[in-house]
């Protein structure tokens, strides 16, 4: 049996580096996906395609997996990063944004205001004894993973501005 689990982050923040430094390294999909924790792989399915395997996670006698693939889109005009969902690959759709702007609030030259969103649904197959449990624990984990990821990305920019 399986149960679809929700996933919807914003995060914003700012650090110590020009905008398009930081669009340089988000628009670089391998680069960006280095930061992210608990990845286990990234592969180019080319046509600016990739498929995100996260390393398993356990939940008792069980381990969860979460593979899915999206499709990004640069506007460097813009300062945007977009993803959208591939059907398909694996067990989860997400989608997501980033929007990388000056940070005109700071007193450094070099600061960039940043704002993530990230969305999406994860399939899980597991007994239905395990559903009430595993959908709390795989959202506080996601977020965590994506905390982490922020905090990754602040240190390569030189810190918070």
């Amino acid at each position: 049996m399986s149960v679809l689990v929700g996933i919807d982050i914003d995060r914003a923040f700012a650090v110590q580096a020009a905008p398009s430094e930081v669009f340089r390294v988000l628009a670089d999909v391998p680069e960006s996906a280095s930061h992210f924790p608990k990845l286990q792989r990234l592969v180019d399915l080319g046509n600016s395609v990739y498929r995100w395997e996260m390393e398993k996670m356990g939940l008792g006698p069980f381990s969860l997996q979460t593979v899915y693939a999206s499709r990004y889109v640069w506007n460097r005009a813009k300062r945007t990063v977009a993803w959208t969902p591939v059907e398909g690959e694996g067990n989860a759709l997400v989608s997501g944004s980033w929007k990388i702007s000056p940070n005109a609030g700071s007193p450094r030259p070099k600061s960039t205001r940043l704002l993530l969103r990230i969305s999406g649904q994860i399939e899980l197959s597991l007994p239905r004894l395990m559903q009430g449990v595993a959908a709390p624990l795989v959202r506080l984990e996601f977020e965590s993973l994506v905390g982490q990821y922020v905090a990754n990305l602040t240190g390569r920019f030189g810190g918070a501005a």
